[in-house]
């Protein structure tokens, strides 16, 4: 799991960027500072860069070329690429030959999925489709790189599936300047064990007591929750734990879920702030902020550019009653095993789960643990540092790492670039294999070549970033909101005449699921017949105590997301592609 490839942009000559904007997400599974200075130098090499999207970001402003798409079709325009790729002899599996299965499973599958056949679906020109594919596949060293945008649709996993698909058969994967593996020097515990130990994932072991929507890796789409608290009856919830998160704004149909959170038995909070959700909870454990803590990032290195290792400490020093959000989470997970509080035993907590690890990383825990007079999370970042690629495995290699090298090296540890020809090394199949073409994802090609013939939505919205927010996060901060209000429906000039639409003047924006008024934007950013509201905003609520938020409100875009509108393989709900009505307010 996280083992995701990303584009080698400090020696990448043609990079396409599909609903992606790295100039506001800083590089979304893609690690890497200054990112517009980065395609800036793409270019300044001779080399181009695509960028994909139905806005025209400033990431696009800094491209090459900005092609616009409608949202939800990317698979197909994808598909076309693989459909080029083939009938043009322009395959090749590069430095991935010999490490590939269900190469002519993915042929078959673009067989339909014609340039031609997909042009007017994704409103891109044949010969365009065909232009990308061919120069992608030509060139020396490029890479195809998808985000969010693709993610969040519905046709998410085929897209995100296709991106992979591309480069490993245009001869892109695992070389320098294309797709390429990052390497954290402490190995995620997400990397172990994988399925060559565990098996392969299954899916639709079970469905969802009320919808009937099938299990996905252990879980059901979040639209679910909100039926599953409501709704009467054997196995229904009534008691929930909300870690960090703010799911009365941030998941689909919103409402539905913010009438439903009073009626749970039980509602535990971990949380800074009391906010749209925990304004309900019963208990409400304030955690420490992130400068009251110390950071060691582990999940960031999977997807950077070059290898490193950095230990910070705490900022600012807590009082005699703070505990950290680790010990609260054990706490917790003592009780929910129906064990009494009195009884909480934290060393047996903590060296039981470490023996696992040490389990898992290739490590006897009856000789290791012995080794260490303290337990918590810098044990066990000790123990992955340790057994990671430059670690000194307890001795072994003495000039390797530890984390007390790492936090005596105030400015992190250096490790070098990312290289290629490492998939044997990282790909976790049974088969020892990259296993291209997965029976689970083909099944949803039936309802993409439906979807090519349906007529197209008069008008459909996408969600947007902000390099000053991050979903609901960061709008209590003064000198991140004070800049003016970004909750704004942007609309192309052509459709906000066509639309009686004026600029500041409010929009009423009706969906299947609901309706919101909204302040419009008026801009050539978008293409025509799609308009664009950010997500994470309506700050609105009684009962909140969110002061500054409050101040700059915005609207819940998720009041539009139909919660039965997701992408089916992966049950993730689509909130980019949703059709809307827009009239004046």
């Amino acid at each position: 799991m996280w083992k995701i490839p990303t584009v080698d942009i400090a020696h990448t000559d043609y990079w396409v960027i599909m609903g992606g904007n790295p100039q506001a997400s800083g590089g979304s599974l893609l690690a890497s500072p200054d990112q517009l200075a980065q395609i800036d130098g793409i270019k300044a090499r001779g080399g181009q860069v695509i960028v994909i999207d139905p806005r025209r970001t400033i990431t696009a402003d800094h491209a090459s070329e900005w092609l616009p798409i409608v949202p939800g079709t990317d698979a197909a325009f994808l598909l076309a690429m693989c459909n080029v790729i083939f009938s043009e002899g322009l395959f090749s599996l590069g430095n991935v030959e010999g490490l590939v299965e269900g190469v002519e499973q993915v042929r078959e599958a673009c067989a339909d999925f014609t340039p031609e056949r997909v042009a007017d679906f994704c409103r891109i020109p044949a010969d365009t489709i065909r232009r990308i594919a061919r120069d992608l596949a030509n060139a020396e060293r490029g890479g195809l790189y998808g985000r969010i945008g693709l993610c969040n649709q519905e046709f998410g996993t085929l897209a995100s599936w296709l991106v992979d698909v591309v480069n490993i058969i245009a001869g892109q994967f695992d070389k320098s300047g294309g797709m390429l593996f990052g390497k954290p020097a402490a190995k995620p515990i997400t990397w172990v064990p994988d399925t060559k130990i565990m098996g392969e994932p299954e899916f639709g072991r079970w469905r969802s007591r009320v919808r009937g929507a099938p299990e996905i890796l252990g879980q059901v789409p979040c639209s679910c929750l909100a039926e599953e608290i409501a709704t009467p009856g054997k196995g229904q919830i009534k008691a929930l734990i909300n870690i960090a998160a703010n799911p009365a704004l941030s998941v689909p149909d919103s409402q539905n879920l913010e009438d439903a959170l009073p009626l749970l038995d039980c509602l535990i909070a971990i949380d800074c702030y009391m906010n749209e959700t925990t304004r309900f909870a019963h208990v409400l454990l304030p955690g420490p902020s992130p400068l009251e803590s110390p950071h060691f990032d582990e999940l960031m290195w999977a997807w950077s550019i070059g290898s490193a290792s950095k230990w910070s400490d705490q900022l600012f020093d807590t009082g005699e009653d703070y505990v950290p959000e680790w010990e609260i989470l054990a706490r917790l997970g003592w009780l929910c095993a129906g064990k009494k509080d009195a009884d909480f035993d934290f060393e047996a907590l903590d060296d039981g789960w470490f023996t696992t690890m040490c389990q898992m990383y290739g490590r006897d825990p009856e000789t290791t643990l012995p080794l260490y007079d303290h337990g918590g999370p810098e044990r066990m970042i000790d123990l992955q540092l340790r057994m990671g690629p430059w670690g000194d495995r307890y001795g072994e290699d003495p000039d390797g790492l530890n984390l007390q090298k790492v936090k005596d090296a105030v400015h992190g540890v250096d490790l070098g670039p990312m290289v290629p020809n490492r998939v044997p090394e990282v790909i976790g199949t049974p088969s020892g294999k990259i296993e291209l073409a997965p029976e689970y994802i083909l099944s949803d090609l039936p309802r993409l070549k439906k979807a090519l013939d349906r007529d197209p939505d008069a008008y459909v919205l996408v969600s947007r970033r902000n390099i000053k927010s991050k979903n609901t996060w960061m709008h209590n901060i003064k000198v991140l909101v004070k800049a003016g209000n970004r909750c704004t429906l942007i609309v192309h000039p052509d459709d906000a005449s066509e639309l009686g639409l004026t600029e500041g003047a409010s929009a009423r924006v009706t969906s299947e699921a609901g309706s919101i008024e909204v302040p419009v934007e008026i801009s050539d950013e978008m293409m025509r017949g799609v308009v664009s509201l950010p997500h994470g905003w309506g700050h609105d609520k009684a009962g909140t105590r969110l002061s500054v938020a409050r101040e700059h409100a915005g609207v819940n875009s998720n009041l539009l997301a139909p919660g039965h509108f997701v992408d089916q393989l992966s049950g993730n709900q689509a909130v980019n592609g949703i059709p809307v009505e827009v009239v004046p307010a």
